[in-house]
C-alpha cells in the first residue's frame, strides 16, 4: 500500500491495490476486492477502532448521513431552548450562528432533493 504525504499520513489505494476481502453479499463482494474503491482514487481519512462495530452499525442501524442529521436535528432543539446562565462570548456565539446556518442550510437541501426526487417520479408516471 503506498501511502500520500501531505499535512498527515493516509493510506492511499490505487485501483485493485486494496485488501481482497470474501463477503457473502454479491453486491458487497465486488467492490471490497477493490477495496471499497469506485474511483481511481481511494483515501482513507480515518482509523475506526472497532471496524466491525462501526460497519455492523452503518448497516443495521443508520449510515453517517443519518446520524449527523439526527444529531444535527436535536442540536437544533436545544439550540431554540438554550438559555445560557452567561452570555456568550464572540467566539462562541460564532459558533452557535454557523451551526444554525449550517443546519438551514442542510435542512434547505434536504428540501429541494425531496422536491426533485418527487418531481421526477411525477415525470416516470
Amino acid at each position: 500500500m503506498a501511502t500520500f504525504n501531505r499535512a498527515v499520513n493516509l493510506p492511499f489505494n490505487l485501483p485493485f491495490s486494496g485488501a481482497v476481502t470474501q463477503a457473502i453479499n454479491p453486491w458487497n463482494a465486488y467492490f471490497k476486492v477493490m477495496g471499497g474503491q469506485f474511483g481511481l482514487v481511494n483515501i482513507n481519512l480515518g482509523h475506526s477502532s472497532n471496524p466491525q462495530v462501526e460497519a455492523t452499525v452503518l448497516e443495521d442501524v443508520a449510515s453517517y448521513g443519518k446520524q449527523l442529521g439526527r444529531m444535527g436535528d436535536a442540536l437544533d432543539v436545544l439550540i431554540k431552548h438554550l438559555e445560557p446562565q452567561l452570555k456568550l462570548n464572540d467566539d462562541e456565539q460564532l459558533a452557535m450562528d454557523q451551526l444554525k446556518v449550517m443546519l438551514a442550510e442542510i435542512r434547505q437541501v434536504k428540501r429541494r432533493v425531496v422536491n426533485q426526487q418527487q418531481h421526477d417520479r411525477l415525470l416516470a408516471n
